[in-house]
């Protein structure tokens, strides 16, 4: 629809090893970056409406969101008229942001084409009291995150910054000082958004949210892309950079012109948080230097490991990641313990980094076996001077790749000689002029036994509509069909690590393993048939390997109850799919 998603030019760099010895330096104050790519011009529409409170810092939210457009690119409509909320006319923006809104500020007919909006992939960036409205509309409530329930005076709190590798918080340092009115929320939006920082509930009175308080978040929802913050009460608050600089990583996310992993993230532990490096040790020449938090490389050949642990069973492995040009770096794992870096090349695996080799050499290839998906890591991929996040999930000998919440390859290891399931991990130094920096390293363990939780949620297809087991019956043979969204069980599906979709404790499946165009998609009892097998395709279809035929929403008016069946695939809007992350 109205999404520009900016090209990823000047793609990244990576490959073999690099370390030596570290030169400490302590972080320095946070400072305010500016956007490393220029952006294509796009539109944002900041609404205001109030039917409750009114703050007095809404005039000085919008001067300031207006001269942040002007020196990036965007032109703000600001408007208090809920009239512009129809199809038509917010199609023309990538994001909109609501600004101290307060209680009910859309009719029905204006709700449905937001919703309309997000469903299309628009972005949403919510601004302090964007919580504290619509709150008998429930679409709205999950797309904001979490709504308002109270709020001491106004006062300093300390911020933890848990993310900087995205846009709206990169540019601050672990911790924030700040002065504002700190919202408590009726529920902990983590199980459900990337939290993106916290408050210290010790740091001020009146915290209620028992020690875990986000108050800046992202999310993808229904088919877009919310942000929300916390802050922004205070007229001052416009003027402190560090905050304006949030705003616009906030808006420049929501509107598609950076990436960032805003997948929920919990039960993870520090490998390396930004001040300690206890555990990790220098192989071969060249190193790191600690800086802001940051590990950047020098010299080399070399690798920093952490030789503190072997990992072995299943895990999940991330990191963030940030390339100053055409640079070279990886990361390596499931290699033994040893001070020499080709100890790593040629006994495990390097996630590459550099944009500018080969297809298996490449940002996201599994280096010199095997290309990443190209056409998605494009698409996911941050330029030069931005900050990526990479998720290595191993489950048994197989490894998925994830760019920024994105999967980029799919690689299963066949060597008797290596094994995904025991190593050591590190990050590469590759020579002279590479200069790749590292944030956050962070794991989470399965105890080698159960794989990371699958994916689960709706599954969207043509007019916004979802993929929906009829009448919510779980007899084999059950018609599968397209309905509202309505976060129900029977549009609840889950993306299993076999390539099967699950509803109600079944599975989606082909009628009678049929390769005809127009056979009945149904639920049916799993049984580890190919007529149970779908894979999702990168131009947003999705397949049945056994038939090479695509999962299609019959017809051409599509209303509630059109049944889902066997096609050629052609890639029309009827066989795009958007599934759960």
């Amino acid at each position: 629809m109205h999404k520009t998603l900016r090209a990823a030019t000047g793609l990244l760099a990576g490959a073999l090893l690099c370390v030596a010895p570290q030169s400490w330096a302590a972080a320095p104050p946070a400072q305010v970056h500016d956007v490393a790519v220029a952006d294509p011009a796009y539109q944002v529409l900041v609404f205001s409406k109030t039917t409750g409170f009114r703050h007095s810092s809404i005039d000085d939210g919008i001067a300031a969101l207006r001269d942040l457009g002007t020196a990036n690119n965007f032109t703000v409509d600001a408007t208090e008229d809920a009239q512009a909320f129809t199809t038509g006319n917010l199609a023309q923006y990538e994001a909109i942001v609501f600004l101290s809104t307060t209680g009910d500020v859309l009719n029905d007919t204006q709700q449905t084409a937001m919703e309309q909006y997000i469903e299309d992939g628009g972005g949403y960036v919510g601004v302090h009291a964007a919580a504290d409205t619509e709150y008998d509309w429930p679409f709205y409530e999950g797309l904001a995150g979490a709504l308002f329930h109270s709020h001491p005076a106004v006062q300093q709190a300390t911020v933890r910054v848990e993310d900087r590798a995205h846009d709206a918080t990169a540019h601050l340092g672990g911790s924030w000082q700040r002065t504002d009115e700190w919202y408590n929320y009726r529920i902990n939006p983590r199980s459900t958004a990337h939290v993106l920082a916290s408050l210290d509930e010790s740091s001020y009175s009146g915290g209620n949210m028992n020690g875990d308080h986000p108050i800046v978040w992202c999310k993808d929802y229904e088919g877009g892309r919310a942000f929300y913050t916390g802050g922004g009460h205070t007229d001052e608050s416009y003027a402190d950079p560090a905050f304006r600089r949030q705003l616009l990583g906030g808006v420049r996310w929501a509107a598609g012109m950076t990436e960032a992993d805003c997948r929920p993230e919990t039960g993870y532990r520090s490998l390396f948080d930004g001040t300690s490096t206890s555990g990790w040790k220098q192989a071969g020449p060249g190193g790191f230097t600690l800086a802001d938090g940051t590990l950047t490389s020098h010299g080399g050949l070399g690798m920093y490991w952490y030789q503190a642990e072997e990992f072995t069973g299943d895990y999940s492995l991330k990191l963030d990641w940030k390339a100053s040009g055409d640079d070279n770096s990886g990361v390596f794992v499931g290699f033994p313990a040893s001070d020499d870096p080709w100890s790593a090349v040629n006994n495990g695996y390097e996630i590459q980094i550099d944009a500018t080799d080969t297809p298996d050499r490449t940002t996201g290839s599994v280096y010199g076996f095997q290309s990443a998906d190209i056409t998605a890591r494009d698409a996911a991929l941050n330029p030069p001077g931005e900050w990526n996040t990479y998720e290595i999930r191993v489950t048994g000998e197989r490894l998925e790749l994830f760019l920024n919440g994105r999967k980029i390859n799919d690689f299963t290891n066949t060597d008797p000689a290596r094994s995904l399931q025991q190593g050591h991990i590190g990050i590469q130094n590759h020579g002279d002029g590479d200069e790749v920096a590292f944030r956050n390293i962070r794991v989470k363990q399965s105890g080698g036994t159960t794989p990371p939780e699958p994916p689960t949620g709706e599954v969207r297809g043509v007019n916004g509509k979802c993929l929906d087991v009829d009448g919510a019956q779980t007899a084999d043979g059950t018609q599968i069909q397209l309905w509202t969204c309505n976060r129900t069980d029977a549009q609840t599906w889950t993306i299993a690590d076999d390539d099967t979709v699950k509803a109600l404790g079944k599975c989606l499946d082909v009628s009678g393993g049929g390769t005809a165009d127009g056979t009945k998609i149904q639920l049916w009892t799993c049984n580890g048939s190919g007529a149970q097998t779908w894979t999702p395709q990168t131009d947003g279809t999705v397949r049945n390997p056994q038939s090479g035929k695509c999962l299609d929403a019959s017809g051409g008016t599509w209303n509630d109850g059109t049944p889902v069946h066997l096609w050629t695939c052609h890639t029309g809007p009827n066989q795009k799919w958007i599934l759960p992350q």
